[in-house]
């Protein structure tokens, strides 16, 4: 005790000195990460609470790569991630089902997963290595680069490492933490094809269907039943099958037949002949055969057979035999089978349930998986006889190459309930499997009655073997009377082996007299409706989902009512029959499996890297697409098909359920997606936006002068990418030259630029990782103006637009979300609409408070999305004219400075302290301290650039000066800007030292300690001096003088 004492506290103490590496260890589960923990620190872990209060946090040390660490074990809960449309395509009727096939999607944590993503986002800030302990499989590893994709946009550089185990045992665990891989990202690729397929198809095909049919049915299924209709790629052939094989049923006709049967009796004992007809269809020949074998009533016997017999023993366990297996003989649904599974798993009471292996590896300890069932009271003694005949499990031909079968792992005897039965079950199976065959004796006896031929066949078991373990199969004794063949004195070998295990004594003559010849008549029947286990069944023939998926397509099924049970057996559902044969009636295969084998196929080939995901994923988009623009056409097929179970279909127009296509005008020059053409929310003006906002923000708002704008399917011929559009403009506002209709393309025609205040260029760019039609995430960098309202022009404003008149195009700002004119400022004249700083009519209100301005009207913003004011009473041209507008964009408030030596300057600044403006207003704009922001954004390369140009303080540091210093009005000419790319302030020492009476430039911000001395500036025109452009040194903690923390999180305190 006291050595283990000894070492848990130099553990704690290597770990609070910070000399111990830390591993973050991420599980699927909490109860997985609570047993892996439990094995890895053989009991001795450290539990406390995460964000999540489902998903613990488990500490422990463990020697890790020969290196004592600090072990942190947590969990997610499943998926952490799910792919989502951006927000301009969420709302099911703010765009076209169509266009949901190409449109921006991504990646985004669930609401309810926020506190186990905040959780990794925590913990591995203070780690050193990642290794993802999530199951094994393909879903697995998609939740496992999720887990590093969190973790990695914290901390990009952190090694990742995979555990691969099938069971959560001591010795597969030690396993897989002696032997980490590298995650597989062309399982995690395959994956996400896939559920980027099921999001992209199943949405577009269920708006479609469900906005149609509820407009078409309103009484049956719209209204206040308000039913979803969804489609899915996997639950429609699932669909399919239960309605097919109802058809067959329906339409079967049954058909009468006729036989022939002798029975022969002796002793007690009943033997009834086949006809080895079988059966004829014409009861007139099925008749004069019958009489003819009554008119010679006597069985003469032509044959008997005697060999050995056995039945096979079953195969190793894969998921789908235990879905069915559970649902026929323990009477368990096959979702409530896996549940029930994985609970065992991760109990660590069996293996892996999700494997397409029916192959067991050589290297499995059969013996001592054997041994642990010994002590069980039911099948312990097989057990022990098992092992004195050493195991011989029989193999079958499938492997995944990932899991095992499906087996036990440990001896359970506290289970209750379907629980205890499922885990029987696996053991007997497990058992049974490396068991023996059965064996037993058939004899065959052919009997001819005046010509006409019949059979006869017994049975006598002589090993059970197996069977003894296993009663979930039937192998029954059937015993039969010894027949004897033209010998009288003597029996020939197979008759006296027959006779040795048999308790049948008498031994009869060649010939015998039946006891009845019988004339039975009946008729064909139809197929059984399918059972759970007849569709598992076919799901897995014909490839439709995977051995996980099977269950939650047929639950997706039953709970949208597509299909119900019947004594156990699936009937359709008179919504599911509509849709299948409306489909059909078009032409389509929809409800077979042939488009989703195909995708199944192409996943295991991503998989296997025989094939690239983006040309499968391109492919099957083009495929399921064209089916729906024909299904589209021929929706009224659809209404025809559902008529026949809901009654009439209402008369449905297209516009009436279903929104225009936003038709692209051009390429976002910040994300490459498309922009398109929307009217505002209160449809009183126009603006351009990109489809991916709110993860790109680039937007041009047209100004109130447009009444009427629309894109035309006309390309423009000079530039060559983008759309003409057409303007309808306020009467007078447009140009004298200039048609009250014109169609211009906003890209190269400058005139109509002109009109519209419009230029393009890139605005904010905040996308998600792994989005699919967004860019790379591209920041904005402000850069200064020369002076309000002026023009700006500068080298780092990027395009990717042909240029036309650079002079031109740069006069006139876009309107972003960054710092964007108001739009009714330039047209002024048009309209005497007042417009707030978020481009909407401002509303009048009238003050009622007591009060020197009581009654005065005023306007603010009608959204309240803004803080706009102004006075109804003041000239509203040379008042707006007046404001100064800050970058959040605001109306910054003007006040006066009121103590120091610029006591009584009026200046400006932001009235939501948000973006630090500031601007002296008894000055020109070009030398105030902080500028706004030049309209449109930086590209990230030069983003990148300016932050890596933080000069270092040269001579006394920035604090010497703090209120020591007199900022002076700069001189005219060229500005001197500091590293983040603002005006630097010129300021002069005023504290008493060698240095008083010295200019020099600062940061007006103080945000990239930018310094330099004025008269040690350099000649050089814009860059900066070697000395000053140098990197700052990384500041160290205040605690231990080391870098990268500071004395707040050192972990060197106690």
């Amino acid at each position: 005790m006291l050595i283990r004492f000894i070492t848990c506290l130099r553990s704690y103490s290597s770990a609070a000195y910070g000399k111990m590496p830390r591993v973050l260890n991420v599980a699927e589960k909490n109860d997985a990460a609570k047993s892996l923990a439990a094995m890895l620190s053989k009991g001795h872990c450290r539990r406390r609470d995460g964000l999540s209060k489902y998903n613990k946090i488990y500490e422990f040390e463990y020697n890790l790569f020969n290196t004592p660490s600090t072990m942190i074990m947590t969990s997610v809960s499943g998926h952490l991630l799910t792919w989502e449309f951006t927000p301009q395509f969420t709302n099911w009727r703010s765009c076209n089902p169509v266009q949901l096939f190409t449109a921006p999607v991504y990646k985004k944590c669930p609401p309810d997963f926020e506190g186990i993503k905040k959780t990794l986002e925590r913990e591995v800030r203070n780690c050193d290595k990642l290794v993802v302990w999530t199951d094994c499989d393909r879903e697995g590893e998609n939740i496992g680069f999720e887990v590093i994709e969190v973790c990695k946009k914290v901390k990009p550089n952190i090694p990742v490492y995979r555990a691969k185990f099938s069971e959560i045992t001591a010795g597969a665990v030690h396993r897989a933490i002696n032997n980490l891989i590298a995650p597989d990202e062309f399982t995690n690729a395959a994956v996400d094809v896939r559920s980027e397929l099921d999001l992209r198809i199943g949405a577009a095909f269920t708006r479609f269907q469900t906005l149609r049919l509820q407009s078409a049915f309103p009484q049956s299924l719209g209204g206040d039943n308000n039913q979803l209709i969804s489609y899915g790629s996997c639950q429609f052939p699932t669909l399919g099958f239960v309605v097919e094989r109802y058809k067959q049923v329906e339409d079967f006709v049954p058909e009468p037949f006729w036989k022939i049967r002798v029975t022969h009796e002796n002793d007690g004992s009943s033997v009834d002949f086949s006809w080895k007809r079988n059966r004829l269809f014409d009861y007139d020949l099925c008749l004069a055969l019958y009489e003819q074998c009554i008119e010679v009533p006597i069985a003469n016997v032509t044959d008997v057979r005697t060999r050995p017999k056995s039945k096979w023993r079953p195969v190793a366990l894969d998921t789908v035999e235990l879905e069915k297996l559970a649902s026929r003989k323990l009477r368990i649904n096959a979702k409530e089978t896996m549940k029930i599974a994985e609970k065992l798993y991760t109990k660590g009471f069996i293996s892996y349930p999700r494997t397409e292996t029916n192959i067991f590896p050589k290297d499995l300890k059969f013996n001592d998986l054997i041994q642990q069932q010994t002590r069980n009271p039911n099948w312990g003694e097989f057990a022990s006889r098992l092992l004195m005949d050493g195991a011989n499990p029989r193999n079958g031909r499938k492997t995944d190459q990932a899991h095992p079968p499906i087996h036990p792992t440990k001896y359970a005897d506290s289970l209750q309930g379907n629980e205890a039965r499922v885990y029987e079950f696996v053991v007997r199976r497990f058992l049974a499997c490396c068991s023996k065959d059965a064996q037993g004796f058939e004899t065959t006896v052919d009997i001819e009655v005046n010509k006409e031929l019949f059979t006869a066949q017994g049975l006598m078991i002589t090993e059970r073997n197996y069977l003894e373990v296993y009663p979930y199969d039937n192998w029954s004794d059937k015993t039969l009377p010894v027949y004897n063949v033209n010998v009288t004195h003597f029996y020939s070998v197979y008759l006296l082996i027959y006779h040795e295990f048999t308790s049948v004594t008498n031994i009869l003559q060649d010939s015998f007299e039946p006891k009845s010849i019988d004339l039975v008549d009946g008729s064909t029947t139809a197929p059984p409706l399918l059972t759970e286990a007849d569709l598992i069944a076919l799901m897995e023939k014909h490839g439709i989902g995977t051995d996980a998926t099977h269950a939650e397509h047929i639950e997706t099924i039953k709970s949208r009512l597509y299909v119900g049970l019947r004594e156990n057996k699936f009937v359709p559902g008179e919504l599911g029959m509509g849709l299948v044969e409306g489909y059909d009636s078009m032409g389509f295969e929809m409800s077979k499996p042939h488009l989703r084998s195909e995708l199944e196929a192409d996943l295991k080939a991503i998989c296997e890297r025989r094939k690239n995901k983006d040309e499968v994923l391109q492919e099957q988009i083009t495929k399921y697409k064209s089916v729906f623009e024909e299904a589209f056409r021929q929706a009224s097929k659809l209404d025809n098909a559902l008529a026949c179970y809901f009654g009439s279909a209402q008369e449905v127009r297209e516009q009436d359920y279903i929104p225009e296509v936003v038709e692209k005008i051009l390429t976002c020059p910040a994300c490459s997606s498309d922009m398109v053409l929307k009217k505002k929310k209160d449809n009183k003006g126009w603006f351009i936006s990109c489809v991916a906002f709110p993860n790109c923000k680039t937007v041009c708002w047209l100004p109130s002068s447009v009444l009427e704008a629309k894109v035309t399917n006309d390309i423009c011929d000079r530039c060559h990418s983008t759309k003409l559009m057409q303007f309808k403009f306020r009467q007078g506002t447009a140009p004298m030259h200039m048609q009250p209709i014109y169609n211009g393309c906003v890209v190269c025609d400058n005139e109509l630029k002109d009109t519209l205040n419009f230029r393009l260029s890139e605005s904010t760019v905040i996308s998600p990782p792994n989005a699919r039609n967004i860019a790379t995430p591209v920041q904005s960098v402000r850069s200064s103006q020369q002076s309000r309202g002026s023009s700006s022009t500068t080298d780092r404003t990027r395009t990717v637009y042909p240029k036309t008149d650079l002079k031109s195009e740069r006069s006139h700002g876009m309107r972003s979300f960054l710092g964007a004119q108001n739009a009714s400022q330039n047209f002024g004249n048009v309209s005497d609409t007042v417009v707030c700083n978020c481009e909407t009519d401002a509303k009048l209100v009238e003050v009622k408070k007591e009060g020197p301005n009581k009654g005065r009207k005023f306007y603010t913003c009608s959204t309240s999305n803004c803080r706009f004011f102004l006075w109804a009473d003041e000239p509203k041209s040379s008042t707006q004219n007046d404001q100064v507008k800050c970058k959040c964009p605001a109306i910054a408030k003007k006040l006066t400075c009121k103590n120091g030596q610029n006591k009584g300057r009026p200046f400006a600044a932001c009235p939501n302290d948000k973006c630090g403006f500031f601007e002296w207003q008894d000055t020109d704009s070009s030398q105030s301290h902080n500028q706004p922001s030049s309209q449109g954004f930086q590209s990230q390369s030069f983003q990148s650039q300016t932050q890596s140009r933080k000069p270092s303080m040269i001579g006394r540091s920035k604090k010497n000066y703090s209120g020591n210093t007199t900022q002076i009005q700069q001189s005219s000419g060229e500005d001197r800007r500091c590293a983040c790319g603002e005006v630097a302030i010129l300021k002069v020492v005023s504290k008493n030292n060698a240095n008083k009476g010295r200019q020099f430039y600062s940061c007006p911000k103080r945000s990239c300690n930018f310094f330099e001395w004025i008269d040690e500036k350099g000649d050089n025109d814009n860059n900066l001096d070697d000395s000053v452009t140098r990197s700052a040194k990384k500041r160290k903690c205040g605690y231990c003088n080391e870098q990268g923390h500071d004395r707040r999180n050192c972990p060197r305190k106690t």
